[in-house]
């Protein structure tokens, strides 16, 4: 049986929160919840993987839905959604394939999640799913990283390790990456294992070639343009001041015209 396409599978997903560890002050929560905030609900997260925005903002009584393409990460959202007495209303789907049955005054791509989507026609479709998800007027705002700038080392390496507090298993995580200037994208290596009383019981080598695709900040603008958004802001990291010419973490955002209900079509 062939193995999944999608990214996030096995012990990757299962060492994801316990590698992470606390996220609640992370910036971008706070930053999303101000858009949140100023343009309204219902909110849709895309690439919610195991809840950690979408669980924070369902208790604070936000209307908002979650989509995923790793039913892996999925089910692990719904444990944890449970645990806190949450409804997680939440969808298994790729991006570019998206089709859910209503709109959203609000649609975030937190984490870089669009840089995940390689082909240019497949994000260019990406885009175009998440502008007919849009209710007029509605604002789309995405994380986005460039990854590489002329003198940076092409290749990078860095280690992790974290205990799980409720058994105390230990994940530990060697990633490795190489980012290839001609097509923009990095190439990735990670090697996951499980460790038992000093012992590791499992190990799982992840490798995606492509894994991700980089953005400069004026082809991120372009990408909003091309979808047929306005009033696209691009702002430093997760604040509200504009973006610096240096700035290698940056936010993007982009509305729907009230009177534009439909994606341009190709000229």
């Amino acid at each position: 049986m062939n193995s999944p396409d999608y990214e996030y599978k096995g012990l990757m997903a299962q060492a994801w929160d316990v590698l992470r560890g606390d996220t609640s002050g992370w910036a971008d929560r706070f930053f999303y919840l101000k858009i949140i905030q100023k343009y309204g609900q219902p909110v849709l997260d895309i690439g919610c993987g195991t809840g950690r925005l979408l669980l924070d903002y369902l208790q604070q009584g936000i209307d908002i839905d979650g989509v995923d393409n790793s039913p892996e990460m999925l089910e692990l959202c719904q444990h944890k959604a449970a645990n806190l007495g949450l409804t997680a209303k939440i969808y298994e789907q790729y991006l570019e394939e998206l089709d859910l049955p209503r709109k959203y005054r609000v649609i975030l791509v937190p984490s870089s999640s669009l840089q995940l989507i390689i082909e240019p026609g497949s994000v260019n479709q990406a885009m175009k799913r998440l502008f007919d998800h849009l209710l007029p007027g509605g604002i789309i705002a995405a994380s986005i990283m460039t990854l590489w700038k002329e003198g940076d080392s092409l290749q990078s390496e860095w280690e992790q390790s974290a205990t799980r507090e409720k058994d105390g298993v230990k994940f530990h995580r060697v990633s490795k990456s190489r980012y290839d200037p001609k097509t923009e994208c990095e190439h990735t290596e990670d090697l996951y294992q499980m460790i038992v009383a000093g012992q590791v019981v499992k190990e799982e080598s992840h490798r995606r070639s492509p894994a991700t695709r980089s953005y400069q900040q004026s082809q991120a603008k372009i990408l909003f343009e091309q979808a047929g958004l306005s009033n696209i802001q691009l702002y430093s990291e997760f604040t509200f001041e504009p973006v610096k010419t240096e700035d290698t973490l940056f936010v993007v955002t982009g509305q729907k015209s009230v009177n534009n209900s439909a994606y341009p079509k190709p000229a």
